[in-house]
């Protein structure tokens, strides 16, 4: 076999410094940071580096020599990976680094958006029920009759229409549902002034307690009337007392007002 290095006798050579191999292990990290890697080897003692010297150190390790090529311009990264540093000095007033404080914002943000768009639906849900109901009492006004005539009064008096049941009963307790009935045998007649309409009221108490835009209407006009004894009913005893239908006695039956 052939030899593959013949060593001459004599001194031992001098091999490099600590120095030098520490300067040629920073140069390499350095060099593999930066995408290229230059061999650095041993230098005579007057500081100059031979160029046998270099043909040597490739020949001897391969690898290294491999190493020094540079890695091309146009190779692609495949991924970046980008550490986020959060310095302890920049902190909010919670003591929480600044990215956090700015994540918990974010996080608020994105729940007071998300209330904003529950108000909005609910809204909307309103003003559409509304609007629903408002054509519903339309309906029954433009059909006339006594359900029309109750309807519209309450909504002149700014009265739920849920008290049109009750306001009903007392409408027929006291008028049969006939807006042009007159009571000629009670105490008032004998006094002269009759109750009348719908909800038998006197002239006095029908002047009195009628919706101001109603003024003008006669007591026998189903609506104005309507107006008048509702107000009066309220005003003498109670919204209870309308709620319930009207006045009763200790049996259950209707007391007229």
């Amino acid at each position: 076999m052939p030899a593959r290095h013949l060593v001459a006798s004599g001194p031992a050579p001098t091999g490099p410094s600590l120095r030098t191999t520490v300067v040629a292990s920073a140069a390499a990290v350095g060099a593999v940071a930066t995408g290229t890697f230059t061999a650095l080897v041993p230098t005579p003692g007057d500081g100059t580096t031979t160029t046998a010297a270099a043909d040597e150190t490739s020949t001897m390790n391969p690898t290294l020599a491999a190493m020094s090529m540079r890695i091309p311009s146009n190779a692609t990264a495949i991924g970046t990976l980008a550490p986020i540093s959060f310095d302890s000095s920049d902190s909010s007033d919670t003591g929480q680094p600044a990215g956090f404080a700015a994540a918990d914002q974010h996080l608020a943000a994105l729940g007071k958006g998300s209330d904003l768009a529950a108000k909005l639906a609910k809204q909307l849900a309103d003003q559409q029920a509304a609007q629903a109901e408002q054509a519903r009492i339309d309906a029954i006004v433009a059909q006339g009759g006594l359900d029309g005539w109750i309807a519209e009064a309450l909504q002149i008096l700014d009265l739920p229409q849920s008290m049109a049941p009750s306001v009903k009963k007392i409408v027929m307790s006291e008028s049969g549902g006939n807006p042009h009935a007159i009571n000629n045998w009670d105490a008032n007649a004998r006094r002269g002034t009759p109750s009348q309409g719908l909800m038998q009221t006197i002239p006095t108490t029908f002047r009195h307690y009628v919706a101001p835009e109603l003024a003008d209407r006669p007591i026998t006009d189903p609506i104005a009337n309507l107006t008048a004894g509702i107000s009066y009913m309220i005003a003498n005893y109670g919204l209870e007392t309308l709620e319930a239908g009207g006045r009763t006695n200790s049996s259950g039956g209707y007391v007229g007002y």
